[in-house]
């Protein structure tokens, strides 16, 4: 992977120049890994200041718009949800290498790319 390391604000500033495309996300995390493709409408995020346990994220990203997952049978079912949530912690490290962003946590890795 040459992707070069991002701040929180630069990954912020390129993600948003996506809304309006569609996305695949990736994300590998223990031993459960999902793909989604999205109609990326908006981009947000959440601060979780009353958090139940240490499982939950004290920040988190939001991909909102329309799509897809893909199921184990290898068959795409529509997303129960407008939402899709990313976990985010201090921790992150963003990368970027102009096609792909790169988020790794201590929980997983994702991976949001453009469909061209």
């Amino acid at each position: 992977m040459n992707a070069r390391s991002l701040t929180v604000e630069e990954f912020n500033q390129l993600l948003q120049q996506w809304s309006g495309e569609t996305i695949i996300i990736s994300k590998q995390e223990l031993d459960d890994e999902d793909i989604i493709i999205m109609q990326l409408n908006d981009i947000s995020y959440d601060r979780h200041t009353r958090r139940m346990d240490e499982y939950e994220p004290m920040h988190s990203l939001h991909l909102n718009g329309t799509g897809t997952t893909e199921t184990d049978g290898c068959e795409l079912q529509p997303l129960p949800d407008s939402l899709y949530e990313i976990p985010l912690e201090d921790s992150t490290q963003y990368r970027f290498d102009e096609n792909r962003f790169f988020l790794i946590t201590e929980r997983g890795r994702y991976i949001i790319e453009r469909v061209l």
